[in-house]
């Protein structure tokens, strides 16, 4: 059947749009690198003469994309300096609910030395609007989604709002086995490996003079998480990264450290366990019997949510893919495997001997 010019007509649609003048640049950002991101990520395709934008397209894809538009026009009226990864996670956003990318990448937590932090997805504003509302939230989720990063601009929000006291941040020395006292040097070289990402997670937030001076007044503690046996913690903001390395005994005493006032984050990658022994995580058990209980909150973050290098989410979803093909594979297949590429490598060893 043959389309006649009314049924292609009735097929297509455009749409002009006149972006302020002051706004303008700011939205196709400069040497026009947002604009060459919406040619590739908009299901319509466009056109910009100065201020003016023109969609072409079928009608849905032009109606979707004229959202684009609209709220990407209110991010950079915000304030916000929009660049091509924001604007790819502002596609993100629009493609999974009806909230505005405006308002989520708008809602400022820190702000030092001209950097802003704030989150970056529609997860991630779900996990800092958890950590508002709960007393409790655990960050659960692969590197680079912004699970500690986050929960370290809340807690250092609430200290400088005299929400609380105090800010505690622990991990379990897991490579050490919490047996410290059997590695060479001062308790702080001891430690420092272990706590230095949480270190340099602060020195972004805060002023780095002003640093030691809190934690010499013990307004700011870094310490390994056996340090936490004990106490009670109150009018403290309590973050525990790295919790998949936690047993199940070490998680239930983090956790009854909690007193009145303190709130607690809970980060980890339930993937990434490096427990001796094949011991289980704590952090998987405290899902599991924990999930449900008023004022303790589970905040998902996925390989979407990363915020380095466009690459780590795809890196993340590779190893992913290939831990579900071992474990679908099964021991014996996985042991088959290895014994071929042994025989493999072998042969082709031998090979090269030969004359």
């Amino acid at each position: 059947m043959t389309e006649t010019g009314d049924d292609l007509a009735d097929a297509a649609a455009s749409s002009k749009i006149e972006v302020p003048q002051d706004l303008a640049v700011g939205l196709l950002g400069a040497t026009d690198v947002n604009l060459r991101t919406l040619e590739a990520q908009l299901p319509a395709d466009i056109h910009v003469r100065g201020n003016r934008i023109t969609l072409k397209g079928a009608p849905a894809d032009v109606a979707a994309s004229e959202r684009v538009i609209a709220e990407l026009v209110k991010v950079v009226r915000g304030g916000t300096t929009l660049t091509p990864d924001l604007v790819r996670q502002s596609l993100s956003i629009l493609s999974v609910s009806n909230e505005s990318p405006a308002e989520v990448l708008s809602l400022d937590i820190l702000s030092r030395r001209g950097k802003t932090i704030r989150p970056k997805t529609l997860n991630q504003k779900h996990y800092v609007d958890a950590i508002d509302k709960n007393t409790i939230v655990f960050g659960l989720g692969p590197a680079g989604t912004g699970k500690t990063y986050l929960a370290m601009a809340k807690a250092v929000q609430a200290l400088q709002n005299k929400e609380v006291t105090r800010i505690i941040l622990t991990r379990p020395a897991v490579e050490a086995g919490e047996r410290l006292g059997f590695l060479p040097g001062t308790l702080s070289e001891k430690i420092d490996p272990y706590l230095r990402p949480l270190y340099d997670a602060l020195h972004d937030m805060m002023d780095p003079e002003t640093i030691p001076k809190l934690m010499e007044a013990g307004v700011i503690e870094v310490a390994p998480l056996a340090y936490m046996r004990g106490r009670t913690l109150n009018d403290a903001f309590i973050i525990l990264d790295e919790a998949q390395n936690t047993t199940g005994e070490q998680m239930k005493m983090f956790l009854t450290r909690l007193g009145f006032g303190a709130k607690m984050v809970v980060t980890g990658d339930v993937t990434q366990v490096d427990l001796p022994g094949g011991a289980r995580s704590g952090l998987r058990i405290a899902a599991r019997i924990l999930d449900g209980i008023d004022d303790i909150h589970f905040a998902e973050l996925t390989s979407s949510d990363v915020v380095r290098h466009r690459l780590v989410a795809d890196i993340v979803d590779a190893y992913g893919r290939a831990e579900e093909d071992r474990d679908s594979a099964g021991p014996r297949d996985v042991a088959s495997g290895n014994r071929a590429a042994r025989r493999d490598g072998m042969r082709r060893t031998d090979g090269g001997h030969r004359r």
